[in-house]
C-alpha cells in the first residue's frame, strides 16, 4: 500500500511514523496505526485526521499539550509530560493491520516504552493497542481484558488505562463520546499527579 501511496502522493510522509514525545514524559498514549491521509500524510501521530482532532483537544484540556493544534507537524504544538505512538508504525491496508504486522511492529513500541524512564501511565486507544502493551509486559491477556475505562496494574507502579479508540466510526456510532474520553483522561491525570 505504501508503494502505491508513494506513487500517488510523493509529497506525503509514506513511511513509518515516529513517536511524538515530550522530554521525560510520564504518559504514553498508544493508538492503532497511522491513518492513511492523517499521520501517513503528515508524519506525526494523530495529525491530520478526525481522531487527531478529538485526541489533541483532550490533550489540551488536561494540560498534556501547549500551543495550537493545526493538523500539521509544523503547527508548533508541543506535548507536555506525554508521548504518542502507535502499535503499528505504518499505514495498514484498509486500516486493519494483520496479526503479523502487529507482531512485526511490537519491537518499535517496546523501544519507545524502554526509552521512557519516567513512565507512570499508558493509555491504550483500542483493543489492538491494549493487547500490544499487555504482551510487551508478558501478561496473559485473560488477566488484563480490554474494556473501556478499565485500569490494569503492569509493573513498577505503571498503570495501563483503556479507552475505545477516538475514531470517527466510534464517535459517530456513539460507542465513544467526549464525556467518556474525558473521564478516562481525568483518571490518568489524577494517577500521574499522585504517583
Amino acid at each position: 500500500m505504501r508503494k502505491q501511496l508513494r506513487r500517488e502522493h510523493p509529497d506525503w510522509h509514506n513511511a513509518p511514523v515516529p513517536s511524538f514525545t515530550a522530554p521525560n514524559a510520564r504518559l504514553l498514549i498508544v493508538g492503532l496505526a497511522p491513518g492513511k491521509s492523517g499521520a501517513n500524510r503528515t508524519g506525526r501521530p494523530f495529525t491530520g485526521d478526525f481522531a487527531g482532532r478529538v485526541l489533541y483537544k483532550m490533550l489540551d484540556e488536561f494540560g498534556f499539550s501547549s500551543g495550537t493544534y493545526a493538523e500539521n507537524p509544523d503547527d508548533g504544538l508541543r506535548l507536555c509530560d506525554c508521548a504518542i505512538t502507535n502499535a503499528v508504525a505504518c499505514v495498514p491496508p484498509l486500516n486493519k493491520p494483520t496479526g503479523a504486522e502487529i507482531s512485526t511492529c511490537r519491537p518499535w513500541l517496546e523501544k519507545q516504552l524502554r526509552s521512557m524512564k519516567q513512565l507512570r501511565a499508558i493509555l491504550a486507544l483500542g483493543r489492538v493497542a491494549h493487547e500490544s502493551v499487555v504482551k510487551l509486559f508478558s501478561m496473559p491477556l485473560r488477566n488484563a481484558p480490554f474494556r473501556h475505562a478499565a485500569v490494569h496494574q503492569l509493573q513498577d507502579g505503571i498503570l495501563l488505562f483503556d479507552s475505545y479508540h477516538c475514531s470517527r466510526y466510534n464517535i459517530q456510532t456513539k460507542r465513544l463520546n467526549n464525556d467518556m474520553l474525558r473521564e478516562v483522561f481525568s483518571t490518568v491525570r489524577q494517577h500521574i499527579q499522585t504517583s
